[in-house]
């Protein structure tokens, strides 16, 4: 079987390189393991230049109208307001982080993918090997128990891995990774919302660490909690005892629909183009999701690989093109694990006067008119580090 390009993995990375050549008119086949699409609500955060990355595949608009647009950040501790920041500003096109579920996010992807080419995803296949001679790759498929169809082959003129952190086809592949580990331990979980903090994204800085609250569709809002040790059999009740002991505030376990605990580590690859195959995404470099920037760089890696492919499809030479792709992607991948290990650190738990100056410190910042639209704009991954420029509509209320 003979594409153009074969893509593993059909996460909101995967997904969306796939819209974004289909429109170019290159063709894919985008393969998946999963048999269908996990519900689970894991990454909520959309920022400007992925929100502007996703319109050029004509999803932003119904992305904006199901989503929560975050405009305002608020940090509290004591029960007190210690700053507030705004993300109005941050862009002309898009003034506000989104928030929307993953699976949400998945869906409209793969609509769109659908509307261009229904039999471009493929679902409940395994990519286990690839053959590479320097000439048009091979991809050998092994469909899932119960399938219909059992190994075949893809060939195509590339083949890009995005199938996540543990992704098997980088380990096909045998790609060196760096790893770090973090002392750092999460839980997390949605509850109704109870209305007190309207749109708006809270970091409430305590000295047992920090809870986070962001708001989601529904009348939802997520809590995040920072542990000192992993939480293994924590339930909704406990993290809503954790979240009123830390903020006064305690969400009703009654009303949890989503409840995950993790803990943090970072792989960067220490190459994103073996030959004629790219890693993109969570498989090329895997950060902390304290942010929410692990998504978003992934789409800013495909939307800055499309070019590319493009000319490689056509046949033109790209060696040199894919080597500055390389050397771009992962120094915005390195920009960002140490975004989030900052993000992290002013999580930590400290004695009281360590916290006190922790605390005045966030405060000067966002009361500092230039630092504080500094900060925002580096939170909201607007540097031109992050990504190779966009710009297509705005959208205002």
């Amino acid at each position: 079987m003979s594409t153009d390009v074969v893509i593993v993995g059909a996460g909101p990375v995967g997904l969306y390189l796939a819209a974004a050549l289909l429109q170019e008119g290159i063709t894919v086949r985008v393969l998946e393991r999963r048999p269908a699409r996990d519900a689970h609500s894991r990454a909520i955060g959309i920022h400007p230049p992925a929100l502007a990355a996703l319109d050029g595949v004509n999803v932003a608009y119904a992305m904006v109208r199901e989503g929560v647009p975050i405009r305002t950040g608020m940090a509290v501790s004591g029960g007190k307001t210690v700053g507030t920041m705004r993300f109005d500003t941050v862009s002309e096109d898009f003034p506000f982080v989104l928030a929307l579920p993953q699976f949400r996010t998945e869906q409209l992807l793969e609509d769109r993918v659908r509307a261009l080419d229904s039999g471009a995803l493929l679902r409940g296949v395994q990519a286990t090997a690839v053959t590479d001679d320097g000439g048009r790759p091979s991809v050998s498929v092994q469909s899932q128990p119960g399938a219909t169809q059992g190994s075949r082959n893809f060939t195509a003129s590339l083949v890009v891995a995005a199938d996540g952190a543990r992704s098997h086809f980088r380990d096909v592949l045998g790609v060196p990774v760096q790893r770090r580990t973090y002392p750092d331990h999460y839980l997390m979980g949605d509850f109704a919302d109870p209305g007190i903090h309207g749109d708006m994204a809270v970091l409430f800085l305590e000295p047992g660490g920090i809870v986070e609250s962001f708001p989601l569709p529904g009348g939802v809002r997520r809590w995040v909690v920072r542990l000192t040790r992993p939480a293994e059999t924590a339930g909704a009740g406990d993290l809503a005892e954790l979240v009123q002991q830390r903020t006064g505030i305690r969400p009703d376990p009654g009303t949890n629909s989503m409840l995950s605990a993790f803990s943090v580590r970072s792989t960067l690859v220490r190459r994103m183009v073996v030959g004629r195959t790219i890693l993109i995404g969570d498989a090329a470099h895997e950060i902390s999701p304290i942010g929410g920037q692990g998504m978003n760089l992934g789409w800013l890696d495909a939307q800055a690989l499309v070019p590319l492919i493009r000319e490689a499809v056509a046949g033109r030479p790209m060696d040199h093109g894919f080597r500055k792709f390389d050397e771009s992607r992962r120094r915005a991948a390195i920009l960002a694990r140490r975004q989030s290990e900052i993000n992290m650190m002013l999580g930590r738990p400290l004695p009281p006067a360590l916290l006190g100056l922790r605390i005045a410190g966030v405060g000067a910042a966002v009361a500092t008119p230039a630092l504080n639209r500094w900060v925002a704009r580096r939170f909201t991954m607007q540097q031109r580090r992050w990504f190779p420029g966009y710009s297509r509509f705005s959208y205002r209320k």
